[in-house]
């Protein structure tokens, strides 16, 4: 059977030693109370209610699945489901980081990370539904009108009420441009709605009291394209004056999807039938609206990924641990069994070592980009909100692609550790697998990411986002780069700062010529800039485990170790995902179509 352990010491370590939020914390009148202790005791109750609540229903729930009354349009979710998210919904932690206008507690955008970090590994499907209401909240609270937000932002904030984002059609995914969903006015001043969504996740349930669907659709005059699109609140059930629930609307869902993994998440075919809905924001500017949400819901896959990486590490090294096969190749290391454990095995120990250093580096980057979303809503200068929210535009799609890809290669090494057993799914395993690979498609393909992050993001502003994190990384090599316990950190994290610099000029000057470099280039650029990130955290946390280390605690020994495990053999990399993005289009577009 699994286990879970909150990484409670590692998320202090991440939290408190590397990154010193409440130091940052106390420059924002908002969170200036928020103390070590407070967000540890946080953290700490957070992760009893994750391993204790909601992992157990992890399995089960997957075995179950949502079923679906064909004649009722309702869904039922798995057994306990319902009873965890009461007991979420009573502990507070939907309000956690909720505008305290609203009824929410107030905490940083940093501490619900690690909440939801935590959720994750215990059962991805599971905590969808609470994460989907999160990104709602967010978007009305940006957007909302006075109205709307004194009718939704309350029972979203208390859990009471749940959320989703109901964006694709069955002929367009990522391309909403192609959206046909019709808004119709009525006369009092609110929208009719007609059309199908798919792909819906935590569309139709029965966790929570109604359920607050943010629909993208078309006016009657609306302009082709992207640029004709609206957002709408579109509740279950209608919302009287006095905040009762009235009828039930004209939205349902029409099927649940058969899927490969999360089973436990009711992906639903949701069917607007003339439903009343309000517009959100302006006309025609839809797509800007539900980007807060989008947003938001990109953050947060990469956060999945990063739970399914720490808990399936944690079970391939239990496993690794006690399983004994063959001898070691130096000679025996357990001479009193029959065999080795196979925690002895080089290759064995790659693939344990590689799934950690892709957890504990994610776990610094989504703590990063936290802190910086917080600086960014909450910081009084106002020099300091706007370098915030560059750095988490850069950021944003390097934490849901490259996270969610290195969550796929930790969970299939951690698969691959259990050998047969890992291929059975009593053992749990391949689960984590399954689950993981949904996180590289929705939010928008890790494809869609690269092209985001090369085409907008770096050469959109000619690289001033870039630079600009250039220069923290230089800046940080400068002052540690005198240290020879550093050098081996040091040089590598400046050699490839270097050759990013480098090849974002060359991509630049060719995709001038055709926008299919950088569509050829794309995704291998940003595997090379996100290891590019990842090497500069690796090597703060390194300096601060050589600072630390003669205090005798092994857990900076083992920090060390992952460090070093990170730039000798992951970095590496780079060199190759270079050459190929070097290589450019005319490899992948010279042979025609009819070819294929």
């Amino acid at each position: 059977m699994p286990q879970y352990r909150p990484p409670l010491r590692d998320m202090q370590f991440v939290l408190h030693e590397l990154i010193r939020v409440t130091d940052a914390f106390k420059e924002m009148p908002a969170h200036a109370e928020t103390d070590v202790e407070t967000v540890n005791a946080v953290l700490e109750e957070a992760g009893k209610f994750a391993a204790e609540v909601v992992f157990p229903l992890n399995q089960a729930g997957d075995r179950a699945g949502c079923t679906l009354d064909p004649v009722t349009h309702e869904v039922r979710t798995p057994p306990g489901y319902r009873e965890a998210y009461r007991q979420y919904v009573d502990g507070g932690w939907a309000s956690l980081s909720c505008d305290t206008a609203h009824g929410g507690q107030g905490l940083p955008q940093t501490v619900n990370q690690c909440l939801y970090e935590m959720l994750n590994s215990a059962s991805q499907a599971w905590t969808m539904y609470p994460g989907l209401s999160h990104g709602a909240y967010e978007c009305l609270h940006a957007h909302g009108t006075p109205e709307q937000k004194a009718t939704y932002l309350p029972r979203l904030t208390s859990g009471e009420w749940t959320g989703t984002m109901c964006l694709t059609e069955s002929h367009c995914g990522t391309d909403l441009g192609l959206l046909r969903t019709k808004a119709e006015p009525l006369p009092d001043g609110s929208w009719r709605l007609t059309g199908n969504k798919i792909f819906i996740s935590a569309g139709e349930h029965d966790m929570a009291a109604n359920i607050v669907h943010l629909v993208l659709a078309r006016l009657p005059d609306a302009p082709a394209g992207s640029r004709g699109i609206s957002l709408f609140v579109v509740p279950k059930f209608r919302v009287r004056a006095d905040g009762s629930l009235g009828e039930r609307n004209a939205i349902h869902c029409g099927g649940l999807e058969h899927k490969m993994g999360i089973h436990g998440n009711a992906t639903a075919q949701m069917v607007l039938d003339g439903a009343v809905g309000t517009l959100v924001g302006e006309p025609h500017k839809g797509l800007q609206a539900m980007f807060v949400m989008m947003n938001a819901a990109r953050l947060g896959v990469g956060m999945q990924s990063l739970g399914l990486t720490e808990v399936a590490y944690q079970n391939a090294v239990a496993y690794a641990r006690e399983r004994q096969q063959m001898r070691s190749l130096t000679g025996p290391k357990a001479p009193e069994l029959p065999a080795d454990p196979i925690l002895v095995h080089p290759d064995v120990r790659k693939m344990l070592l590689t799934a950690r250093a892709y957890a504990e580096g994610g776990r610094a980057l989504c703590v990063h980009t936290a802190l910086l979303l917080d600086q960014e809503l909450h910081h009084p200068d106002e020099d300091v909100r706007r370098a915030a929210a560059d750095e988490v535009a850069l950021l944003t799609p390097i934490v849901k692609a490259f996270l969610t890809d290195n969550g796929w290669i930790a969970t299939s090494h951690c698969m691959q550790v259990f050998g047969g057993h890992g291929y059975i799914a009593e053992w749990g395993m391949e689960q984590y697998v399954r689950d993981a690979r949904i996180n590289m498609i929705y939010e928008g393909t890790n494809t869609i990411q690269s092209l985001d992050l090369l085409g907008r993001k770096v050469l959109g502003d000619n690289g001033r986002k870039l630079k600009a994190f250039g220069r923290r990384i230089t800046e940080f090599a400068e002052d540690a780069g005198v240290r020879e316990d550093m050098q081996e950190f040091i040089n590598p994290l400046a050699d490839l700062g270097d050759k990013v610099s480098k090849l974002t000029l060359e991509l630049g000057m060719k995709g001038m010529g055709s926008a299919d470099e950088v569509g050829a280039a794309a995704v291998d650029y940003l595997r090379v800039v996100g290891h590019l990130v990842f090497a500069y955290l690796w090597a703060r946390m390194a300096m601060v485990a050589l600072d630390r280390q003669a205090e005798g605690d092994a857990f900076y020994t083992a920090k060390l170790h992952t460090a070093r495990f990170y730039f000798a053999k992951l970095l590496p990399e780079t060199a190759g995902l270079i050459r190929s993005a070097r290589a450019g289009a005319s490899p992948l577009m010279a042979m025609d179509a009819t070819l294929f």
